[in-house]
C-alpha cells in the first residue's frame, strides 16, 4: 500500500530517535554491568529490547507503506559518564521521542492515516508510562536518598 511521503518522512525521523535510544540504552546497560550495578543493568537492558521493538514497528509500518527505512541516522544520542548523567540523558531522549510521537500523530490525523496514528499511540503509552516515568522515579530517588544509597540499592 503506497503511503504518503510526508508520513514516511516523519516515521523515519521517529526511527532516528528510536535507534539512538536503542544504542544509548545498549551502551548504558553494558556500562552498568561493568560497574556491577546489576539491577540497573537488567532494567536498562529491558529498555533496550523495548526500543528495538519500537524500531521494528516503525520499520514494518514504513515497509508496508512502501517507504525506505533510514537505518543510518541517529537523533538525540547522548552517552552519560556516571549514573545520574546516564539516567538524565535517557530521560531526555524519552522526552524527545514523546514529543516527536505527538507531532507525528497529529500529522497522521491531518493525513487521515489512522492505523499509523494508533500504532504510534501504543508507542507513546510505552514511552510515557513505562520508560520516562521509571527514569523520573530513579532520578527522584537519587535526590531523596542520595547517590551513594541509590547506587548501593542497585548492586
Amino acid at each position: 500500500m503506497k503511503g504518503k511521503q510526508v508520513i514516511i518522512d516523519k516515521l523515519n525521523a521517529l526511527l532516528a530517535f528510536e535507534l539512538a535510544a536503542m544504542d544509548q540504552y545498549f551502551l548504558h546497560s553494558e556500562m552498568y554491568k561493568d560497574w556491577g550495578l546489576n539491577k540497573l543493568y537488567e532494567r536498562i537492558s529491558h529498555e533496550f529490547e523495548d526500543e528495538k521493538g519500537h524500531a521494528t514497528k516503525l520499520i514494518e509500518r514504513m515497509l508496508f507503506l512502501e517507504g525506505t527505512p533510514d537505518m543510518v541516522t541517529r537523533d538525540g544520542l547522548q552517552i552519560g559518564t556516571d549514573v545520574p548523567s546516564m539516567l538524565e540523558s535517557d530521560l531526555r531522549v524519552e522526552y524527545a521521542v514523546a514529543q516527536a510521537l505527538r507531532e507525528t500523530m497529529a500529522l497522521c490525523e491531518v493525513e487521515q492515516d489512522y492505523v499509523t496514528r494508533d500504532m504510534l499511540l501504543a508507542l507513546l503509552d510505552d514511552t510515557e508510562v513505562d520508560h520516562a516515568y521509571w527514569l523520573e522515579q530513579q532520578l527522584g530517588l537519587i535526590k531523596r536518598v542520595g547517590l551513594a544509597n541509590y547506587l548501593q540499592s542497585q548492586l
